[in-house]
């Protein structure tokens, strides 16, 4: 039946247009009446009436899409009675899912009895579900936007390729058989990777698929009229499948199909073995291939095995450490796109031009490579997912994602639109009016100029964002030097270290950037450009080690300490001689730089720190974290983050992480101490923190390492543990004390409250008293193995009952007994400084009942007094500096911290029964405080001890960080030491 001329409202569409669509719709009515006729013929409905019912939305949506697209509209004259079979199905408004996708291309494949005939199948039903797709996206019905465009697209492509295998494999079964299976037992099938776009789930609406092809081992089919080595097989099946989806029919095509990102393109086989293709990326594998595995997934084939091929090459896509040099690879692959894009004139592709989608991709890309190993949270496929989780992870400001986001999705828009207009693949903005107005329409903009508009702004704003990740670090420090007055420019530096000017020049320029000993400073540089590390080094390393050298001198030149400055990084760049990536990293980050300069300078025990611990250059690259300590509450969030993203039961990878943690946490503490920016008691209160984490950490780890392999333990009252350790780690010393240093030891004792008799519950079960013994010990490992990136701490478990002759591991019950029965009363001194830092809030509970037992009882003062003098003589003896000279140890000399810590510790023991209030705290400042606040002593001696005991923390804290003896001059602390001296001779040693 005819339909009227008024059938498709014309209000909406732009002048322009009108004449384009009416030659559409004429064509269209034809190809209507035709159908109409042919259906007659046979007795049949034909589709003219169900398109004159249209509800007139619908006829508004046609008009629209008629006139953007002739995709559409060649597609809807040649198939009319598509578009009803469309609106019935709700496919007009929503996409279906994959899985009926998969099932109705199944049972339409059922039929095909050869390969033409399953061509045939899957184009017309590509067709199909583009023309809903593109109709969707020109008519954005709630809930479709460019994404779910994109993953639209991408499930067809997933849906074509798994179909067309299947119907493959069943088809070519009784020539060829099925794979043998894989050693253990399960079937082979080809593995389909997705990359690009497709892999992302991103594709555009008229993309190319990029594949690789891969099988999981090797051998010889079985059950067909002639056997083939697995090789063999599976090329000629993935040419196959190719030509399935490629091939141009008289129903045109599927999916264009790029195989060129397998190992060695076009030269390389067309499908490899796991075992190849895993030897290939680790001895191979190029830079723009990492950058392609980046979207790697399979999407057809053998899906698990797929996930397990990616993950063995997963090490090769994402380096376990920042990864910097990725930057330098992009900024060469941009820049030859660029060459290519002035060549071509293709300033007007909206995806490789400037501003374009690529810049975007290259953006997000590059926080991949470079900290992709380290946040996991990066590892995904998807540029939607990982651009939303930069500004979590601190990478990117939320505000700057809040501006590409829109704008990569605009730029997609575009692309889109233009896809849409003949289904064909393209970014070049359109020469012709007419198309110019159907883009315009298309992205619902007043016009062609006004879309210009709106494109040269987001552009502008992509190129600002890749320019502040991508940009070259050299141009940046060249304009800023250029910007001041004197100076050396990076050349200079550059011909310096390449000693292309003679010594004489080179020490002039040494002096005239402020370096004192010129000579000095010029034979270090010597030194290491003509050492063996660096004459042995290969290409890529030798050239980021000279890209960053100019860098390097500019920043000690700049640094407040020239000479010192160098001194102490050149150590430094020597250990990563052969771990370019550091370089790189440095190379990438000038602030970074200067950030190195400015530590190293102030504390040579930093230096150290960093070439011991390259990865924690890493830091350097936050400045706000690195100045700002965390409190207790995120030190534990960002470990449990960062163990969080270790695959589950990888101990070896949990340890590295707990140690790159905590010398990167101790590092930001060392650094606001530097900086001035912490006051010393809040440096060690941060230092306890880390190791109080870490503690509760490890306790955890042995816990459930233990429990897993022998069961739950048996508590005292005859229950069993449950899954939180039933277990305390007590902190004595400087632990205990909340007074840690940046070299100090951890001084512990274990208890349990477990049953004296009785076992775990476990396969494998273990008496109670040897399942704690165990947990101890394997605390202890944990702390004090070495990695890659050192131990945890040096652990002292000395002071347990009865010492190093004592169990390892006490129960609370034994530890009381010890304490009332055993004890000496230096023991009784070290308890004062003991608290819980880890485990069982009840039993912690039960030892704070304890302690405050003990050091509550009543004592023979007099008795007491010469005990501890006795001791304090008997260290003195063996531990004092000696000497009368200018200085004096900080430490154990008479005035110094240890005879504050025994005055604090004699006045607890002596007073406590009288005054429960010095029970409550563990650290000398609190109880010399309370002391104060008590009356128990003189409220000035009581301020003098503190500033006493301050100011000699404070010089061997300093002396730590310049690796200096823990020595105060006379002079300086002599008012000092004379009131600590005073008020032992008081307490403690009273004139007769």
């Amino acid at each position: 039946m005819a339909l009227p001329d008024d059938f498709l409202p014309l209000d909406a569409i732009p002048e322009p247009l009108v004449a384009p669509l009416h030659h559409a719709w004429e064509r269209l009515g034809t190809a209507l009446e035709q159908a109409d006729n042919l259906a007659s013929l046979q007795d049949q409905e034909g589709p003219g009436e169900t398109w004159a019912a249209l509800a007139p939305h619908r006829r508004e949506q046609l008009a629209r899409v008629l006139a953007i697209s002739d995709f559409a509209a060649e597609t809807l004259i040649r198939h009319p009675d598509w578009l009803p079979h469309l609106d019935a199905a709700g496919e007009l408004d929503a996409a279906p899912d994959g899985a009926a996708w998969h099932e109705t291309l199944a049972e339409r494949l059922e039929s095909a009895e050869d390969e033409a005939a399953m061509h045939a199948a899957i184009r017309r039903f590509r067709r199909a579900r583009m023309l809903g797709i593109v109709w969707r996206d020109l008519t954005r019905p709630p809930g479709i936007d460019m994404w779910a465009t994109a993953a639209a697209v991408t499930r067809l492509a997933e849906a074509c390729l798994e179909q067309a295998l299947a119907w493959l494999e069943r088809h070519l079964e009784a020539r060829w058989g099925r794979p043998a299976p894989r050693a253990d037992g399960s079937e082979q099938r080809l593995v389909v990777l997705g990359m690009g776009k497709l892999g992302a789930g991103e594709l555009n609406l008229s993309s190319d698929i990029d594949l690789i092809f891969a099988f999981p081992e090797k051998g010889e089919t079985q059950g067909g009229r002639k056997a083939l080595e697995h090789q063999e097989y599976f090329t000629k099946l993935g040419q196959k499948l190719i030509t399935a989806l490629d091939a141009v029919t008289a129903d045109g095509f599927a999916f264009r199909v790029d195989m060129r990102l397998r190992p060695l393109g076009d030269g390389g086989p067309l499908v490899g073995s796991f075992a190849s293709l895993a030897s290939y990326y680790q001895d191979q594998g190029r830079e723009w291939e990492r950058y392609a595995m980046l979207k790697a997934r399979p999407v057809a084939g053998d899906l698990g095995a797929g996930a397990e091929l990616l993950a063995s090459v997963r090490p090769f896509v994402y380096r376990k450490y920042l990864d910097f040099g990725a930057i330098e690879s992009l900024r060469e692959l941009k820049a030859m796109i660029n060459r290519e894009v002035r060549r071509r004139g293709m300033q007007g592709n909206i995806k490789l031009g400037p501003g374009g989608i690529r810049e975007v991709e290259f953006v997000v890309q590059a926080f991949q490579l470079i900290r992709g190993g380290r946040d996991t949270e990066l590892q995904v496929t998807s540029l939607a997912t990982a651009l939303e989780r930069l500004p979590e992870l601190g990478l990117l400001p939320e505000e700057v994602v809040e501006e590409l986001t829109p704008d990569y999705v605009f730029l997609r828009d575009i692309e889109h639109a233009l896809q849409a207009l003949e289904d064909r693949q393209t970014q070049t903005l359109p020469a012709e009016e007419v198309d110019r107005e159907r883009l315009a329409l298309a992205l619902d903009m007043e016009d062609w100029p006004a879309l210009m508009a709106r494109l040269d702004e987001v552009r502008a704003r992509v190129r600002r964002h890749f320019d502040a990740v991508i940009a070259d670090p050299e141009e940046e420090v060249e304009d800023e030097t250029a910007a001041e007055a004197g100076g050396v420019e990076l050349e200079e530096w550059r011909a310096l270290w390449r000693d292309v000017q003679g010594e004489e020049e080179a020490l002039l320029r040494l002096e005239e950037a402020g370096f004192a000993d010129s000579a000095a400073a010029y034979r270090r540089l010597r030194a290491l450009r003509d050492s063996r590390q660096v004459q042995a080094m290969q290409r890529i390393g030798y050239e980021r080690l000279e890209a960053l050298m100019p860098l390097l001198l500019d920043a000690a030149a700049a640094s407040d300490a020239p000479d010192m400055a160098l001194e102490r990084v050149l150590p430094l760049v020597e250990s990563v001689l052969r771990r370019t990536a550091y370089l790189a990293l440095l190379r990438e980050n000038p602030e970074a730089l200067e950030h190195l300069m400015r530590l190293c300078s102030a504390s040579p025990w930093i230096a150290e720190q960093l070439a011991r611990h390259p990865i924690l250059l890493d830091e350097l690259l936050t400045p706000d974290t690195l100045y700002t300590p965390a409190d207790k509450t995120r030190l534990a969030d960002e470990l449990r983050q960062a163990l969080g993203r270790i695959p589950e039961g990888d101990e070896e990878a949990e340890l590295e992480a707990l140690r790159v943690f905590k010398h990167a946490q101790v590092l930001h503490v060392a650094a606001s101490d530097i900086a001035g920016t912490r006051h010393l008691m809040k440096v060690s209160d941060y230092l306890t923190y880390i190791a109080e984490v870490v503690l509760e950490t490890v306790l955890g780890m042995a816990w459930k390492h233990l429990t897993r392999k022998h069961g739950f333990p048996l508590r005292r009252d005859g229950e069993r543990c449950g899954q939180a350790a039933e277990f305390l780690i007590v902190g004595y010393g400087k632990l205990g004390g909340i007074e840690l240093g940046y070299g100090s030891d951890l001084d512990l004792v274990f208890l349990h409250d477990g049953a004296t008799q009785g076992s775990t519950d476990g396969q494998r079960p273990l008496d109670n008293a040897v399942f704690f013994t165990r947990l101890g010990q394997r605390i202890i490992h944990l702390l004090t193995a070495v990695t890659p990136a050192g131990s945890l701490y040096e652990v002292d478990m000395r002071l347990r009952p009865s010492g190093n002759a004592g169990l390892l591991v006490s129960s609370l019950d034994a530890f009381a007994d010890y304490q009332r029965r055993e004890a000496w009363t230096w023991e009784h001194q070290a308890l004062v400084r003991a608290r819980v830092v880890a485990g069982h809030a009840e039993l912690a509970e039960g030892f704070d009942a304890v302690r405050g037992e003990i050091l509550g009882r009543a004592r023979d003062t007099a008795t007491l007094r010469e005990e501890v003098v006795a001791m304090r003589h008997k260290m003195r003896e063996h531990l004092a500096g000696g000497g009368e000279g200018d200085d004096f140890d900080l430490k154990q000399d008479p005035g110094g911290m240890v005879d504050i810590e025994f005055l604090c510790q004699y006045a607890v023991l002596a007073m406590s029964h009288e005054t429960p209030a010095l029970l409550t705290y563990s650290d000398n400042m609190r109880i010399l405080e309370t002391l104060e606040s008590s009356g128990r002593l003189p409220a000035e001696d009581c301020q003098r001890l503190r500033e006493a005991y301050l100011a000699c923390r404070t010089a061997a804290h300093r002396s730590a960080l310049t690796r200096e003896p823990g020595r105060g001059r006379n002079a300086d602390f002599a008012e000092h030491r004379r009131a600590v001296i005073d008020a032992w001779q008081r307490l403690l040693e009273p004139a007769t």
